[in-house]
């Protein structure tokens, strides 16, 4: 049981780490553009709210969100409760929580793969999608329609479930988008400090619900996640303080990442249908793939 929760918490802590290299980027980025009193702020208080208010309190609101009929404190107590009541209750939301983050990761993974440009890291397949990049939104409508179908023979919530997780995703995606073109003006202008501030915020709550969706392909567990999010969290702090130049000569981590969504996509879309898969399977996963992805970015730079 300990060993099993020490992997699934470095397995997060991993997936949340190298996922968020984006994040750090962008934050450096800003960063070098902003007085020594304001970087200061946001690597202290910024860590804060990214690590403890953002990665603490989304895991018990994704939770509730899907628990209607428990209050936010029963959710709160809920990893340490033996209410039958509660634990009934979030045995019964699984299903619709897990799909919907399973239908937004799968989505993830697949617009980077049909319309974001990238490093190939598998050259003839990546490159193959990039030139159907048309067909995304094709494809992503009918995988919905297919998914929210069999969903809804399990339960008009599993269908609903299906349907919050594809919104999600364009709601993210729009913000991400967004973030891109305010970088642009942030770095090639004037704007103050507090604007920055701000901007690099709403950045990190962006970013932060890809790490914590993915997180329930590792474990329903909120106190395993709140500690494998957090060290991940901590783990892109320091990206973005001292080795950014560094992770960015690692050019096929982000693959890892996108291939890891993928397979933690598809193991939550699994479970939610009741298949049983070992919680072994996702840190396990998530190792090799990213592993794989840091030897092909370190035969690269040598």
């Amino acid at each position: 049981m300990l060993f099993s929760a020490i992997v699934t918490i470095i397995g997060l802590s991993l997936f949340e780490a190298v996922s968020s290299v984006d994040n750090a980027i962008i934050n450096a980025e800003v960063l070098s553009t902003m007085g020594k009193k304001a970087r200061r702020w946001f690597l202290t208080w910024g860590m804060f709210i990214a690590v403890f208010l953002v990665r603490g309190f989304l895991p018990f609101a994704i939770v509730w969100a899907f628990n209607a009929k428990l209050s936010f404190m029963q959710v709160l107590s809920a990893a340490w409760s033996s209410d039958p009541m509660v634990v009934d209750s979030i045995h019964k939301s699984a299903p619709i929580l897990l799909v919907a983050g399973g239908v937004f990761l799968l989505f993830l993974f697949l617009h980077w793969l049909f319309l974001e440009d990238k490093k190939l890291g598998l050259p003839r397949t990546e490159a193959f999608f990039m030139k159907q990049g048309v067909w995304f939104y094709a494809v992503v409508s009918v995988l919905l329609a297919v998914i929210a179908w069999f969903a809804l023979q399990e339960s008009n919530l599993m269908g609903f479930g299906a349907v919050v997780g594809s919104s999600l995703f364009f709601i993210t995606h729009g913000f991400k988008q967004n973030a891109e073109e305010q970088e642009k003006k942030l770095l090639g202008s004037a704007h103050s400090d507090l604007s920055k501030l701000f901007f690099l915020e709403i950045i990190d709550t962006t970013f932060s619900i890809d790490g914590v969706l993915g997180a329930f392909a590792f474990t329903l567990s909120v106190p395993l996640i709140l500690l494998g999010n957090g060290f991940g969290a901590l783990i892109v702090r320091q990206m973005t303080i001292s080795n950014i130049e560094r992770i960015k000569k690692y050019v096929y981590l982000k693959n890892g990442a996108m291939y890891s969504i993928l397979v933690l996509g598809v193991v939550m879309i699994l479970h939610s249908f009741g298949a049983h898969i070992p919680e072994y399977v996702s840190p396990l996963a998530t190792f090799i793939i990213i592993g794989f992805f840091f030897w092909k970015s370190k035969m690269a730079i040598s």
